[in-house]
């Protein structure tokens, strides 16, 4: 038995054995054979397994998360049947007399260099398809375990060094019960992705990969975020009295699901959540949420390799603002670039890629990208309630460049007869500083805020959210973020605006009462974070809490702020 200590990153308690979710050994040895056609049959057979395996995952992604997600493992099966890349590889065998895993690792490759050097960006992205179909049949041809998160059918705790977007869009929360990882905070991809899927998770614990061996039986306290590797019976019999009190307390707060979000002294308040696909839709009305105050819409670009048509993108919001019905749905214009990456969009390689050439600052370059997006959801927007927002705003000029393309669009639908809502409010996202700092001049020209804290600590503390040596910095609750969230509000407030925070901020039960102090709006979180915070804000007087706000300005460190409120709450 052994403890490893990490960061509480999705709440609950999983139980379940190991899951290993790491890249495989796949050097091989370069071998003369003397039977061309018995090596030949290991890469018939390699390709066989190969197919099978992608047409599982490609049925178990299209019914998970859609079509367009589906379609990249389409483009996967082409490929391992393309005779005009087989036939060289056992012509190779044959007149060689090289192994299999050589015959196919120059051919690919030869392709891979070859596609790459291409001036077409649809033949470039080929390449990238190439090398991802490559891994796999590499794998079974040397018999290597090559892990498939959308083909675990029991259950299991995934244990992987960090988990991209793609690989948590293939799990399935019927049998995945959990995951840990050795690096991240509450705030990456992976934590974020554990919440949206309502399964508890432990992030940031440095060693886990290293800890843990295939028939490992482990739990995984996203409450505390602890991970206990074959555990004693004794505590085996605590942690399932643990899940049997947190089951209870869940049913506690579902009594609350279609009741609106009221301070104890009666101030109102609205509690959205935070989404990447339609399918997230059904947990923000199963978990009471009052609208969407981001959709991430980067989700539709990812796992693919092409851009989204514009058809396709108008199906998904209109999806989503059905869904919701008359409730707000706030859409966050595409925002890629940081640790976003799309094979197929060839972004710059760049020394600090998130104060580079990213959201916002991509979009506005690439009209190609950005307009049709903002077509679909012009188009969309007569069938809900739909806010538009822009990211990583730096500038006004920035906003206002953004604006007009959006305005130039509605123009030209309108002219063609297309039906556009004339009550489209349109924002922004504070996560520079300098928006916050001059929030006053923004809050007269767009419609509302939107807080993306994630970003706004990592920018104003000068510290990378994912770098785990200055992860003591990431302070969410230090007087200097205090500050800039109460300029926001108090210069949105003063224009008849409002403001509401999309970051993992917005659902911390340290930060929900003095936030509420300060006058937010709009509390936006991860679906499963709404009816405890419901919770929470009824036991609150929104008057008592915002007689505290000088105070807690003028602290000077985040010990002394978690501290006072600690002592107010209790």
């Amino acid at each position: 038995m052994k403890k490893i200590e990490g960061i509480a990153a999705s709440t609950g308690i999983a139980i379940a054995k190991v899951y290993e979710l790491k890249a495989p050994d796949l050097t091989f040895e370069n071998v003369t054979i003397d039977n061309p056609d018995q090596e030949i049959e290991r890469l018939d057979e390699a390709l066989k397994i190969s197919m099978q395996e992608l047409e599982k995952i490609k049925v178990h992604t299209k019914k998970e998360i859609g079509d367009e997600h589906a379609e990249i493992f389409s483009a996967h099966l082409l490929i391992l049947s393309d005779p005009e890349l087989i036939n060289p590889m056992k012509d190779k065998i044959s007149t060689d007399k090289v192994n299999a895993e050589v015959a196919l690792s120059e051919v690919t490759n030869m392709f891979i260099d070859m596609f790459k050097n291409m001036e077409n960006e649809y033949m470039r992205e080929r390449a990238a398809d190439i090398q991802d179909v490559t891994k796999r049949v590499m794998a079974h041809l040397l018999d290597v375990n090559f892990p498939d998160p959308a083909l675990i059918n029991e259950q299991v705790i995934v244990i992987a060094n960090d988990l991209t977007p793609s690989d948590t869009a293939q799990l399935n929360r019927e049998f995945v019960k959990g995951f840990a990882t050795d690096i991240g905070g509450r705030t990456s991809h992976s934590a974020i992705m554990a919440r949206s899927l309502e399964i508890p998770a432990v992030v940031g614990t440095k060693n886990i990969t290293a800890s843990v061996s295939k028939d490992d039986i482990v739990i995984v306290d996203g409450m505390e975020g602890k991970v206990i590797i074959n555990p004693t019976d004794e505590e085996l019999e605590s942690y399932r009295k643990k899940q049997d009190s947190f089951a209870a307390q869940q049913q506690e707060w579902a009594k609350l699901k279609d009741e609106p979000t009221f301070s104890s002294d009666g101030e109102q308040v609205e509690l959205a959540a935070n989404i990447g696909t339609p399918d997230d839709v059904e947990g923000v009305l199963n978990n009471g949420g009052e609208g969407i105050g981001l959709y991430r819409t980067e989700f539709l670009y990812m796992g693919k390799s092409e851009l989204p048509t514009e058809e396709e993108q108008y199906e998904a919001y209109k999806s989503v603002l059905e869904q919701m019905g008359d409730k707000p749905v706030v859409v966050r214009t595409l925002d890629v670039g940081g640790d976003k990456e799309l094979s197929y969009l060839d972004l710059p390689k760049e020394l600090n890629p998130f104060l580079g050439y990213r959201a916002i600052r991509f979009c506005l370059e690439n009209e190609h990208v950005f307009r049709p997006q903002l077509r679909a959801l012009l188009r969309a927007s007569v069938h809900g309630n739909l806010k538009i927002m822009f990211p990583m705003i730096a500038t006004l000029e920035e906003f206002r460049q953004a604006k007009a393309m959006l305005l130039d669009e509605k123009e030209a639908l309108q002219s063609d007869g297309v039906k556009v809502s004339n009550d489209i409010e349109v924002g922004i996202m504070v996560e520079i500083p300098s928006t916050a700092v001059i929030a006053k001049q923004f809050a007269k020209e767009v419609d509302f805020f939107s807080i993306g804290t994630n970003d706004l600590i990592q920018y104003t503390m000068a510290a990378d959210r994912m770098n785990e040596q200055v992860s003591y910095l990431y302070q969410p609750y230090h007087p200097a973020i205090l500050n800039l969230i109460h300029t926001v509000i108090e210069a949105a407030h003063k224009e008849g605006k409002w403001v509401g925070m999309c970051g993992e901020m917005a659902g911390d039960s340290i930060a929900i009462p003095i936030l509420l102090g300060l006058g937010l709006d709009e509390f936006s979180m991860s679906a499963t974070s709404i009816l405890p915070a419901r919770t929470q804000i009824l036991s609150l007087s929104k008057k008592e809490m915002a007689s505290y706000k000088e105070q807690l300005l003028s602290m000077g460190t985040e010990e002394e702020v978690v501290a006072f409120i600690n002592e107010k709450t209790e």
